[in-house]
């Protein structure tokens, strides 16, 4: 007799409880948000309504994100007691410097308000430094790392998602977004992002040049990165190391919850020896699928950009499940769409790959259980054209109709996000019958723009992929690139 789903639920967090801290929620207090102007929106109102704190991690805010950020300027005005504190990455936050950049527009916010209410970082990474960083054109020296978590913390609320905040996530490129009303989970992240803003540079508002300029305080964790990074990766994995270590729920219910969050975390490259918590508690799930207690589950794996690790591929392909989907960016809803360079090739590059994974289904046998489906609407770069950044899982036990697990976050579950990147993400573990509904119902609106794929569909001549292209993915993978 198959265990119930209490009882294989119970299984897994009896695993991930000996990963990672865990918070006990009400399921009510998460919100599920559908679309980029949705995202926009919420994001904005929590800002224009915050009380004590605002905290914002990204890989970058678009340089021309005024509006956003006289949403932020009004609320500060508003509200003396409030602070504002906003991680980028260095890389990718000064790249159009010395023109109008993300550092110079987050400056302003430092000029007009003072650096005691409005902190602003940059992330650099210890990979890239001395005579490599000065070599490496900017246009590719993000493949050697950045900050990719996206944290958007607002008093005791906190948005997880994949989304940056430029124009196109706020209006056509289709991710995540869950809000999680909890002050106990905001309060964890905020401990991370503190963490690793100790960690990067400051920014202040200059007169001169680039509008900013950066410097490393000396309430900092030292060396700085670019001085010493081997001393800076050791003094980061003293600070960020026990973040990573189980914790009892503080939350206290008079009955036992029916949800857990599990806040997951991928800080390679700044932890020696790597005590991450993404990867070990995402092998650890599909494991768990791949054995007899839970053979004939369901689940919906989906990245914008199409490149799971191996292992990842691997346990995915050994899962036994009922019936399981992958859904992936279409080359006309790739964000590099019509890019020059090395980058115009890499939606080729993605195709190629889905392909192999179709190509390893059908070798496995189960081409009659897993689908791979390619998101598109419209074509990117045209009047109503959408990309897709959406990543993360979905798992629904055998004998349930909706997930009980999701995993919802910055990671894109490749190499250099296990590697290079920070990463930073959620895992809900629920019984709860009305929010395992609304993840299912989150699981069919993603699919809405899906077509299914067959190895007919790679074979067209618009799809095959050339030498150039094969050349290209060995290039970027040499340098450590998006793929």
């Amino acid at each position: 007799m198959p265990p119930s789903p209490a009882a294989s639920l119970a299984s897994i967090t009896g695993e991930l409880d000996k990963l990672t801290p865990r918070f006990d929620v009400p399921a009510d207090c998460i919100q599920i948000i559908q679309s980029p102007s949705e995202f926009y929106a919420t994001l904005k109102a929590k800002i224009a309504g915050a009380k004590r704190r605002i905290y914002l991690s990204t890989l970058y805010v678009g340089k021309t994100e005024h509006e956003l950020i006289e949403t932020v300027r009004t609320a500060l005005k508003n509200n003396p007691e409030l602070e504002v504190s906003i991680l980028t990455d260095a890389l990718r936050g000064t790249r159009e410097a010395p023109n109008p950049s993300c550092a110079s527009l987050l400056a302003s916010l430092v000029r007009d308000f003072g650096s005691e209410r409005v902190e602003i970082r940059l992330y650099h990474t210890p990979n890239l430094t001395g005579l490599r960083k000065s070599m490496i054109p900017k246009r590719i020296n993000e493949g050697w790392g950045l900050q990719h978590m996206k944290l958007y913390g607002v008093d005791d609320e906190i948005i997880m998602s994949g989304a940056n905040l430029s124009d196109d996530y706020f209006t056509n490129r289709q991710d995540r977004y869950h809000v999680f009303k909890s002050k106990d989970v905001t309060d964890f992240f905020y401990r991370v992002y503190r963490t690793v803003s100790d960690m990067s540079y400051r920014v202040l508002p200059t007169s001169e040049g680039n509008g900013f300029t950066m410097d490393w305080p000396t309430t900092n964790i030292q060396p700085a990165p670019l001085e010493d990074p081997n001393g800076y990766v050791k003094a980061a994995t003293q600070a960020l190391a026990p973040l990573t270590r189980p914790i009892a729920s503080s939350t206290k219910t008079e009955k036992p919850s029916d949800t857990h969050v599990y806040p997951l975390l991928q800080l390679t490259p700044l932890l020696k020896p790597d005590t991450s918590t993404e990867l070990p508690a995402l092998t650890t799930i599909l494991r768990k699928l791949g054995t007899p207690e839970l053979a004939g589950s369901k689940w919906t794996f989906t990245a914008g950009y199409f490149n799971m690790t191996p292992e990842v591929r691997q346990l995915l392909l050994n899962s036994s499940p009922s019936s399981a989907t992958v859904v992936a960016a279409s080359p006309w809803a790739n964000g590099f769409y019509g890019s020059k360079g090395v980058s115009g090739m890499l939606p080729a590059a993605y195709t190629l790959l889905s392909r192999r994974f179709l190509d390893a289904v059908n070798q496995a046998g189960w081409s009659q259980q897993i689908a791979v489906k390619e998101w598109r609407k419209g074509t990117v770069n045209t009047p109503g054209g959408w990309t897709y950044h959406a990543k993360g899982i979905w798992i629904t036990l055998p004998g349930q109709q909706n997930p009980s697990i999701s995993l919802v976050g910055s990671s894109n579950y490749t190499k250099r996000s296990y590697s290079l990147d920070l990463e930073a993400n959620t895992l809900i573990v629920t019984s709860n019958p009305d929010l395992q509904k609304r993840l299912g119902a989150e699981v069919k609106w993603l699919q809405e723009y899906t077509t299914t794929m067959t190895r007919d569909d790679y074979a067209k001549t618009e799809r095959r992929v050339g030498l150039h292209v094969r050349i290209a993915m060995w290039i970027v993978t040499l340098v450590g690139g998006a793929l």
